[in-house]
């Protein structure tokens, strides 16, 4: 387990807005290794063990579907979380994904 990239991952993470999600993709582009996405889901699986905490139900796939969904118990969390700061999510996946993606380049 590469513990410093898991640690960049998830300071990328944290930036994230209430309200907004973030692609798995995204984070890995913004780290300057854009093929590492799956990666960057598997540092997410670790996320509930980071300190201080990291919002990881603001991270979905490049499509917005809760894949990391599964790491919450219950997995209907992730939603419940999504849903109390105003993201629509439906079949498990975000509503208006283009309209609440959060691209860390553009805050980086």
């Amino acid at each position: 387990m590469d513990t410093n990239f898991y640690e960049q991952v998830y300071e990328v993470a944290r930036l994230v807005p209430k309200g907004r999600v973030t692609s798995y993709g995204a984070i890995a582009k913004a780290l300057g290794v854009a093929n590492s996405s799956r990666m960057v889901g598997h540092a997410m699986a670790y996320a509930g063990q980071a300190s201080p905490k990291v919002p990881a139900h603001r991270i979905v796939n490049s499509s917005g579907l809760l894949t990391g969904r599964f790491h919450f118990s219950p997995p209907n969390l992730m939603q419940e979380l999504l849903e109390q700061e105003g993201v629509v999510v439906v079949n498990d996946k975000v509503k208006n994904f283009k309209q609440v993606f959060w691209d860390p380049l553009q805050e980086l």
